[in-house]
C-alpha cells in the first residue's frame, strides 16, 4: 500500500516538475525567428500599422510592438523588395529577382502556393444515375508549364490576389485543339464576375508550338482569377491539352521578399528583375548567379539546363542531307550535315560513321513555271510566259492567257515563298534546321530536338486572281491548294494542315494520325483574302525531351496552288477575245458565260446550268441542274425555288415547299459521350433559294476578333455558309459555364443536287426503310446535296437527304427529325439523313380533291354542298366552291312516271309468268298419262279400253278433233311430246269401231 501511494507521488511530483519547465520555455523572449511582419489594412487616412506575427502563437513573449508603417502608396521598384524591419526597399540578392509591385510564377515542378485545381464532376448517362469520378482530372505540373486535363471534366486553375492597386494579369498559352473549351475570367470575394470584354473571356486557338500572351487589367482589390478548360470527346481522337506558363500578376504594393532563380536560370547582379537563361553546355542549380560549364568532351545541355546529360553515341538519326544549287554541268552535291546542336559523340563503340559528302548528282529539272537558262538555278518565267520546268519560257498562243499559281514536286532547295521551323513544346523555338528536309522528289520531317516537337513547314499566298476571263464570275471558288503526302509512325504521330486567313487565326483544316498511305488532299478557298497553309508534324504527343521515334517521318510530294497572285505560269488557259477587228485582248466574260473555244467569244450557260470555273473551257464547264432544280441567274449554283411537280401515270401533284419557311433548325439529342458529357447537335437547313438564303452555323467561343456584322454574314474561320451546317451546342448546366456553347461548326451540304421522289440521285441512296410510313397516296420527295469538301473518313466528301413528307396534322411549319437508328443523323458518318414532316409538305390542291353531296328537296329546293375528300393531302391551291340552291319539282314528276311505268311492268310479267306454269302443267300431266299406257303389256284392247275413262270430264277430250291435216294445237303438242325422245299423232278416226284409238 506505501509502495503504492509513493509512486502515485512521485508521478504527480514528475508531471509537476514537467509544468514548470514549460512554463518557464514558454516565458522565453522572441527571437525573428519566431515572427514575421505585416501590415494592417490602410484606414481612411491612408495610414497602416506594422505589426509581428508569431510563427508559432504562444510559444515565446515578447513581441515588438506595433509600428506606424509606410503610406499606402508606398511601393518598391523592379529588383527590389521591402525589408519590414526597417520598412525600406532592398536590393535582391544576385541568384534572386523581384518584381518590385508585382509576382511571377515560371517555375512549374509542382503546384506553387496558393494555387488550386478544382474538377466538377459530370453527369453520366441520359437519366444522370451515376456520376463520373473527376477527382483525377486536373492541371499537372510539367517543369516549365502547366498541362490541363485531357478528358471531358471541367477543371478550373484558381488563383486569388489582393491588390493594393490597379494591376493586371499576363501569362503565356498554348490552345491547340478547338475539342476543349479555353476560357480565362475573374471574380470578386464575393463570388461575382468581375466586367470584362468579351474577348477577354474566351481564349483564341494558336499555331502549334508557339506561344500566346494574354493580358487582362485587374482592379483594386480581392482577384479570383480562373482558367478553365471543358469540353465535348465525341471520337476516340487524342485531345491536345492547354498548356501554360510564366503567370505574372502586377499591383500589389510589395513584395517582402525576392524569389529565388528556378534551375537552369540565374542572375549575376544585384537587383534583377529576372532571371536569365543559361547558355547551352552550361547548367546551374536554384537559386544561382551563375550557370556551371559541362565536360563537353562527354556531356551536353541545352539552353536553360538544370543538368547535363551523358552524349550518345552518334546514329543515322543525328545527320540530315542537303543538295546544293545546280551547278553549271547541270549537277548537285548531297551534303551531310550534323542535327544543331550536335550531341552524340564520334569514335566510340556503337557510333555511326558520318557519311562523306560532296557525291554529284543530276540536277532535277525545275518546278512547272521556272526555268534554268544558265544550268545554275531555277527562275520564274517572266510575266505572260510560262513553262512545264523543263523547256525555256515561251509566250502563250493567241487567244490564251496564262495560269498563275504553283506547281511544288521537285524539292532541290526550300521555294522563296515557303519557310520551314520547329517548335519545342516546353521551351520555344528549336533549330530550323529540324524542321522539314529537302529530299529530291519529297519533302520530308526532319529530327528535331525531341520526339514531341512541332515541325513547320509554311507557305504564304498574299492574295488569288482569277483568270482575266472569268475574274467577274460570281462563283464560290477563287483558288485550290492540292498536295499529295504520306505518313510512317510507330507512335502516335500526327500530321496537321492548316491555314490562316487575313493573319486573324489558325484554324485546322484536316488532320491524319498514325501512318497514312501516299494520297492527295485537296482544299477549295472560297473568298479572295490573304492566307497563310501550314503543314505541322509531331511524332508523338506525350511530353518527351529525347527522340526515340526520329525515323517516324512525314513526307510531301508535291503541292499546287492555283490563281495565286505572285504565282507563275505553268501552262495557258483559253480566253474570250475583244470583239474589236484583229484584236488579241483577252476581256472578261460576264458571269454565267463560258469561253467558247472556237469563236474566242464569251457564250452564257444555257438555262438551268451552273458554270464550274476550275474546269476547261467550253460548253462542258456548263453543268446541268439536277432535277427539280434551277441555276441563278449567274449560273453559279443551283437552287430549289420551293417549287416540284410529280406526274404519275394520269396524276400529276404540284407542291409548293415555300410554307416549309426559309431555314430549318433541327436540335436533337441530348447526345452523351462515353464519359457521360451532355451535348446536342444543332443542324441548320436552308431548303430553298439561293445565295442569299443558306444557313449559317457560328462558333460562339472562339475567333472573337470578328464582329457582329462578319458574324451574321458567315464570315470567320469559324464560321459556315452552306445549305446544310452542324454544330455542337453544350448546355450551361452541370458544366460550370455562364450560357450554352456552340462550337465545332461543319459544312454538310453546299451543293444541291436536285429533288426527286427517287431513292437514289448521283450516287446517294435516301434510305426510306429509316422512316416506315404507310401511306402512299403522296409519296415522299428527296432533297440531294452534297459538299465538295473531302474529309481524312469520306474521301468523296459529306452528302445529305432532306426528306419531306405530306403530315396533314402537323403545322406548315412541320418538325424535322432524325432517324432513330442514327441519333447523330448520320449512320456512316458520311451521310446525313433528315425527315421534315409538315402540311406545307402535301401537294397543291386540286378539283380532283373534293367532290359534291347532294342535299334533299325541300320545298322545291335542293342544296349542292363540296367537301373535301377524307383524308385531305392537300395544302393551297384551289378552295372550295360556295353552296348552292337548285329547284327539284320536274324531278318529282319523272320520278313518279317512273315508278308507275315499273310497277304495270311487273304486274304484266307476274301474270304471263302464271299463265305459261299453268299451261305447262296440264301438258305434263297429259304426258305423263300416256306414258304410263304405253309401258303396259301388249294386249287387245277391250272395247272401251281406250275410250274415256269413268271419271274423266269432257273438257279433258276437248283436243280431240278429227283432222285431216294436223291442226296449230295438234303440233304445238306434237313438239311438247319430242322431249321424250317419241314421234306419235293423237287422230280420232271414223269408222265401226267410233271409240277405238289408231297409232301410227
Amino acid at each position: 500500500m506505501q509502495s503504492s501511494v509513493w509512486l502515485v507521488a512521485s508521478c504527480a511530483l514528475i508531471l509537476c516538475a514537467s509544468r514548470l519547465i514549460d512554463g518557464a520555455r514558454g516565458q522565453r523572449q522572441c527571437s525573428e525567428l519566431d515572427y514575421y511582419y505585416e501590415y494592417t489594412e490602410c484606414d481612411s487616412t491612408g495610414s497602416r500599422w506594422r505589426v509581428a506575427i508569431p510563427q508559432s502563437p504562444g510559444a515565446c513573449t515578447g513581441l515588438p510592438e506595433p509600428v506606424r508603417g509606410t503610406e499606402c502608396t508606398f511601393s518598391c521598384k523592379a529588383g527590389e523588395f521591402l525589408e519590414m524591419s526597417a520598412q525600406e526597399c532592398t536590393q535582391c540578392a544576385a541568384g534572386s529577382y523581384s518584381l518590385g509591385s508585382g509576382i511571377r510564377f515560371d517555375q512549374w515542378d509542382s503546384m506553387p502556393a496558393g494555387f488550386s485545381s478544382l474538377a466538377t464532376s459530370l453527369e453520366n448517362g441520359p437519366h444522370g444515375a451515376d456520376r463520373i469520378a473527376c477527382n483525377s482530372s486536373s492541371w499537372v505540373p510539367q517543369g516549365n508549364y502547366l498541362e490541363s486535363n485531357r478528358d471531358e471534366c471541367t477543371v478550373s486553375l484558381i488563383y486569388a490576389v489582393h491588390l493594393k492597386k490597379q494591376g493586371f494579369v499576363s501569362f503565356e498559352y498554348q490552345y491547340l485543339d478547338n475539342n476543349l473549351l479555353f476560357e480565362f475570367f475573374i471574380q470578386n470575394d464575393q463570388c461575382q464576375e468581375m466586367d470584362q470584354f468579351a474577348d477577354a473571356k474566351w481564349l483564341k486557338l494558336t499555331n502549334h508550338g508557339e506561344w500566346a500572351t494574354h493580358t487582362v487589367n485587374l482592379k483594386s482589390g480581392t482577384n479570383i482569377l480562373y482558367w478553365r478548360t471543358g469540353g465535348v470527346l465525341m471520337g476516340t481522337k487524342v485531345v491536345k491539352p492547354v498548356l501554360l506558363k510564366n503567370i505574372q500578376i502586377e499591383g500589389v504594393a510589395y513584395t517582402s521578399e525576392c524569389f529565388p532563380c528556378k534551375p537552369g536560370m540565374f542572375s549575376r547582379a544585384p537587383g534583377s528583375s529576372m532571371c536569365e537563361p543559361c547558355p547551352r553546355d552550361t547548367y546551374s542549380g536554384h537559386g544561382a548567379s551563375s550557370c556551371t560549364p559541362c565536360n563537353t568532351t562527354s556531356q551536353y545541355a541545352a539552353e536553360a539546363s538544370a543538368v547535363c546529360k551523358d552524349r550518345p553515341p552518334c546514329s543515322k538519326k543525328d545527320y540530315f542531307q542537303i543538295h546544293t544549287a545546280c551547278d553549271h554541268e547541270g549537277k548537285t552535291q548531297v551534303i551531310y550535315k550534323w542535327i544543331e546542336p550536335k550531341i552524340c559523340l564520334e569514335g566510340v563503340p556503337g557510333a555511326e560513321t558520318f557519311p562523306p559528302s560532296g557525291e554529284r548528282e543530276p540536277c532535277p529539272p525545275c518546278n512547272p513555271g521556272f526555268y534554268n537558262n544558265d544550268m545554275a538555278t531555277c527562275s520564274p518565267c517572266p510575266p505572260g510566259t510560262f513553262s512545264d520546268g523543263m523547256k525555256p519560257c515561251k509566250q502563250c498562243p493567241a487567244g490564251t492567257e496564262p495560269t498563275l499559281g504553283y506547281e511544288f514536286k521537285w524539292w532541290n532547295i526550300l521555294p522563296a515563298n515557303m519557310k520551314t521551323s520547329c517548335f519545342n513544346v516546353g521551351n520555344s523555338k528549336c533549330d530550323s534546321m529540324n524542321g522539314w528536309e529537302m529530299a529530291g522528289d519529297h519533302i520530308q520531317s526532319g529530327a528535331g530536338s525531341s520526339d514531341n516537337d512541332y515541325l513547320i513547314l509554311n507557305i504564304h499566298i498574299p492574295g488569288f486572281k482569277l483568270p482575266t476571263s472569268v475574274s467577274s464570275r460570281s462563283g464560290t471558288e477563287f483558288g485550290r491548294i492540292t498536295f499529295e503526302f504520306e505518313t510512317l509512325c510507330t507512335a502516335d504521330c500526327e500530321l496537321y494542315f492548316m491555314m490562316d486567313v487575313n493573319r486573324k487565326s489558325t484554324t485546322v483544316v484536316e488532320s491524319w494520325e498514325r501512318t497514312k498511305a501516299r494520297q492527295s488532299y485537296m482544299h477549295i478557298m472560297t473568298k479572295n483574302a490573304s492566307v497563310s497553309y501550314t503543314w505541322a508534324f509531331q511524332r508523338t504527343n506525350q511530353p518527351s525531351d529525347v527522340r526515340h521515334y526520329v525515323n517516324d517521318v512525314a513526307r510531301i510530294y508535291s503541292i499546287s496552288v492555283s490563281n495565286a497572285v505572285d504565282g507563275v505560269s505553268s501552262g495557258c488557259r483559253a480566253c474570250a477575245l475583244s470583239t474589236q477587228p484583229s484584236s488579241s485582248t483577252c476581256v472578261p466574260c460576264p458571269p454565267g458565260h463560258y469561253i467558247d473555244t472556237h469563236t474566242s467569244q464569251c457564250t452564257e450557260c444555257p438555262r438551268n446550268t451552273r458554270l464550274v470555273s476550275h474546269t476547261s473551257p467550253g460548253p462542258e464547264a456548263c453543268r446541268p441542274c439536277g432535277p427539280g432544280s434551277r441555276s441563278d441567274k449567274d449560273h453559279s449554283l443551283c437552287y430549289s425555288d420551293c417549287h416540284f411537280t410529280h406526274t404519275s401515270g394520269n396524276v400529276t401533284l404540284t407542291f409548293d415547299f415555300s410554307l416549309l419557311g426559309s431555314v430549318g433548325t433541327l436540335m436533337n439529342g441530348p447526345s452523351f459521350t462515353s464519359k457521360g458529357t451532355k451535348y446536342f447537335h444543332q443542324f441548320n437547313i436552308s431548303l430553298c433559294g439561293g445565295q442569299e438564303q443558306l444557313a449559317v452555323c457560328t462558333d460562339n467561343v472562339t475567333d472573337l476578333s470578328i464582329t457582329d456584322t462578319q458574324t451574321e454574314k458567315g464570315e470567320g474561320a469559324n464560321s459556315v455558309k452552306s445549305f446544310i451546317c452542324q454544330s455542337t451546342v453544350i448546355p450551361a448546366s452541370g458544366r460550370g459555364f455562364h450560357t450554352a456553347l456552340s462550337s465545332q461548326s461543319i459544312n454538310l451540304a453546299n451543293t444541291f443536287l436536285g429533288a426527286t421522289v427517287e431513292n437514289t440521285l448521283d450516287g446517294i441512296r435516301a434510305r426510306p426503310e429509316l422512316y416506315p410510313w404507310t401511306s402512299k397516296k403522296v409519296p415522299d420527295i428527296n432533297f440531294y446535296y452534297r459538299s465538295l469538301e473531302a474529309t481524312s473518313s469520306c474521301e468523296s466528301g459529306r452528302s445529305a437527304v432532306v426528306t419531306l413528307r405530306c403530315d396533314p396534322e402537323k403545322s406548315t411549319k412541320g418538325e424535322l427529325a432524325v432517324p432513330s437508328q442514327c441519333p447523330a443523323a448520320t449512320c456512316d458518318g458520311c451521310t446525313f439523313h433528315f425527315l421534315w414532316e409538315s402540311s406545307g409538305a402535301c401537294p397543291t390542291c386540286t378539283e380532283k380533291d373534293y367532290h359534291q353531296i347532294e342535299g334533299v328537296c325541300k320545298g322545291g329546293h335542293q342544296d349542292l354542298l363540296y367537301v373535301w375528300t377524307e383524308p385531305k393531302l392537300c395544302m393551297g391551291g384551289v378552295t372550295l366552291p360556295e353552296k348552292k340552291t337548285l329547284p327539284c319539282e320536274g324531278m318529282e314528276l319523272w320520278v313518279r312516271l317512273g315508278a308507275g311505268l315499273g310497277a304495270f311492268t311487273a304486274v304484266l310479267l307476274v301474270s304471263l309468268t302464271c299463265y305459261f306454269w299453268k299451261k305447262n302443267k296440264r301438258l305434263e300431266y297429259k304426258y305423263s298419262r300416256l306414258v304410263m299406257s304405253a309401258n303396259k303389256e301388249c294386249e287387245m284392247p277391250g272395247a272401251d279400253s281406250c275410250a274415256v275413262m269413268e271419271g274423266e270430264n269432257e273438257g279433258d277430250m276437248e283436243d280431240e278433233i278429227v283432222y285431216t291435216k294436223p291442226s296449230l294445237l295438234g303440233k304445238l303438242k306434237a313438239i311438247a311430246s319430242k322431249g321424250n325422245g317419241e314421234k306419235y299423232e293423237n287422230v280420232q278416226l271414223n269408222s265401226s269401231h267410233s271409240k277405238a284409238l289408231v297409232w301410227s
